[in-house]
């Protein structure tokens, strides 16, 4: 088995951590009060850690982006799948980072405004062979910003649920990537998923008992 401690990368808190799609090996990321995100890699019998910074005051969210191109679900592309990050900090953003083999570094995508307090979570939805990506994002500001790319597009496109009665503190996607659960501090998980006229619906809504309130 496995048995490593990385314990000298970071300088504060470690926030949230993220396995990458098993395409990439054996590799983590971590998210960090210090405004740092690590990536640890695993190369024979040791940890390899590439760190750079990503959001001042610090990263309180990371996920992973699908390993397979969207639009490619038997991955046919013969190019190898790229490695992208998003990452949600205090500084309010959502950022996109994407790893550059020529440099040997991530490198900034996009950095996403729409928040107007820090940002908690973030998740990337898993790609079922539909074109384009999509991100969730929820803020102590009481939202979750749904947020949506075509593959051939450079802009994100921000659509907001409607407002919560409380902090959201994190987002999930279910494994098909079409419904999303939401937590937020007054006790409750709500499901949200998207209509055929492309609206955002509650479709449940339920207590910390486990008793929908509705």
């Amino acid at each position: 088995g496995i048995n490593a401690e990385y314990g000298r990368g970071h300088e504060s808190s470690v926030n949230s951590i993220s396995w990458a799609p098993h395409e990439f090996g054996l590799s983590l990321a971590c998210g960090s009060s210090d405004g740092h995100i690590a990536i640890l890699t695993l190369k024979g019998d040791s940890w390899e850690d590439k760190k750079f910074f990503a959001h001042h005051v610090g990263v309180n969210a990371v996920s992973w982006a699908p390993a397979v191109s969207a639009g490619s679900p038997l991955n046919t592309n013969p190019q190898a799948p790229l490695k992208r990050l998003v990452s949600g900090g205090c500084d309010k953003l959502v950022k996109i980072w994407r790893y550059s083999d020529q440099d040997g570094q991530w490198v900034l995508e996009s950095s996403i405004e729409g928040h107007t307090d820090w940002v908690r979570d973030v998740a990337w939805a898993p790609n079922i062979g539909l074109p384009g990506h999509t991100i969730a994002s929820c803020s102590q500001d009481n939202t979750v910003l749904i947020l949506t790319k075509e593959e051939e597009s450079r802009n994100w496109v921000k659509t907001p649920l409607p407002s919560f009665n409380d902090v959201v503190w994190r987002v999930s996607w279910s494994v098909t990537g079409n419904i999303l659960a939401v937590s937020s501090g007054d006790n409750r998980v709500s499901l949200w998923k998207e209509s055929l006229n492309g609206t955002w619906e509650c479709i449940s809504n339920l207590m910390d008992d486990g008793k929908n309130p509705n």
